[in-house]
């Protein structure tokens, strides 16, 4: 891999950045305020083939991989305007899909994923397994006279339900009672028999919204499994760390976003004779959030290149640690854009004062940082557990 982005990949930027550019922060804010999806962004983007660009081109995609998708979210994030949907659908389900799906589920996906007609959520966490996936009770367990999945179980803070056509459910087959991590992925259709969702009440501002599903047994059909039951964490993986990498990308996208608004006020803003951007107090803060941005970007690309090489083990390592670096970038990029605008930092016309709880999700979901230390910790230098 190289450092250097191929001219394919600045060409796609300069596109993608055109079409965020177009559509803005203030679209996504009013999109948030009108309790709507920004539609119109997403099949914009489809109809120029970004939410495929990952997808196999056999399929209707773009044939490129995490590096390319990864491009599209950060540009739009950069422009104010990011599609939280793009780490679910194409980067995550579509990813599974195109990897370990079957001919007919391929068909029957991914050219929707890629056009925009068809979305899918994806729905691990459970309110009480919390960062363990070990303990994922949500079980699938056969019907012995008809092949067909019975799907009982709980899951929460699930990403787009009310727009997906369909969510990804990680599972467990019944006989891995035994402690050892087996889970199973399964198609599950939003209007199935016994799947129901609660909106989650968020003190966040996006148009995605947050749910709560309960699954009491839903009969599914024996095609509804993705892959092999017995495949374990490789299928797992292969939609968590391009979901790794894509957080990454959200989070590099918000934070140039918001240091780009802190750079043109620093320029502009005149208290005294000189504009503020030329005091060190003002304009250091601002150059450290630039190198950090940057770093969090060589590592996200690094993973990217990884992963798209087949390298899952490498791309693992190094897909927490950009979603590590890209989450504190971001947050300390957004805080210091906030400081440098001082109390226009916190209005509403200048857009920033809300991303002070955007860029707190990248800390969070869908590892917190604490978790990925741990990672680090044991995997990378070889500490003992402490859990």
């Amino acid at each position: 891999m190289t450092a250097i982005e191929s001219e394919e990949h600045k060409a796609l930027r300069t596109a993608v950045a055109t079409l965020g550019t177009h559509y803005g922060r203030e679209y996504l804010t009013t999109v948030t305020k009108e309790n709507r999806h920004p539609t119109e962004l997403w099949q914009d983007a489809a109809k120029l083939g970004y939410l495929g660009a990952n997808l196999p081109e056999a399929y209707g995609g773009g044939g490129g991989g995490i590096a390319e998708l990864s491009i599209v979210l950060e540009e739009l994030g950069a422009a104010g305007c990011p599609l939280l949907m793009l780490v679910v659908s194409p980067a995550i389900c579509g990813t599974v899909i195109a990897r370990f799906g079957t001919e007919p589920q391929k068909q029957t996906w991914l050219p929707g994923i890629a056009d925009g007609t068809r979305t899918m959520a994806f729905g691990i966490t459970e309110p009480d397994a919390g960062s363990n996936s070990h303990r994922i009770t949500t079980t699938a367990r056969r019907d012995p006279d008809t092949g067909d999945w019975l799907l009982t179980g709980r899951k929460v803070f699930i990403s787009g339900v009310d727009i997906a056509d369909a969510v990804l459910i990680v599972g467990r087959t019944e006989d891995s009672r035994t402690g050892r991590l087996k889970p199973c992925l399964f198609i599950v259709p939003r209007d199935a028999e016994g799947f129901t969702r609660r909106q989650i009440d968020m003190d966040l501002e996006s148009p995605e919204k947050q749910f709560e599903l309960t699954l009491d047994d839903v009969r599914l059909p024996a095609d509804a499994l993705v892959g092999d039951e017995d495949a374990g964490l490789l299928q797992l993986f292969a939609g968590l760390n391009p979901e790794r990498i894509m957080t990454a990308a959200f989070a590099i996208g918000i934070g140039r976003y918001a240091l780009d608004a802190a750079v043109r006020y620093a320029k502009e803003r005149t208290v005294w004779k000189e504009p503020i951007g030329a005091h060190q107090a003002v304009a250091h803060p601002l150059a450290q959030a630039h190198i950090e941005l940057e770093l969090a970007r060589l590592m996200m690309q690094k993973a990217a290149a990884l992963y798209d090489a087949g390298d899952d083990v490498g791309a693992g390592e190094a897909a927490n640690m950009a979603k590590y670096a890209a989450g504190e970038a971001c947050v300390k990029a957004v805080d210091q854009a906030v400081h440098t605008l001082g109390g226009n930092g916190l209005t509403r016309e200048f857009g920033l004062a809300s991303l002070i709880t955007v860029a707190r999700v990248a800390r969070i979901a869908p590892v917190s940082r604490e978790m990925i230390l741990n990672y680090v910790s044991h995997q990378t230098l070889g500490l003992p557990k402490s859990y």
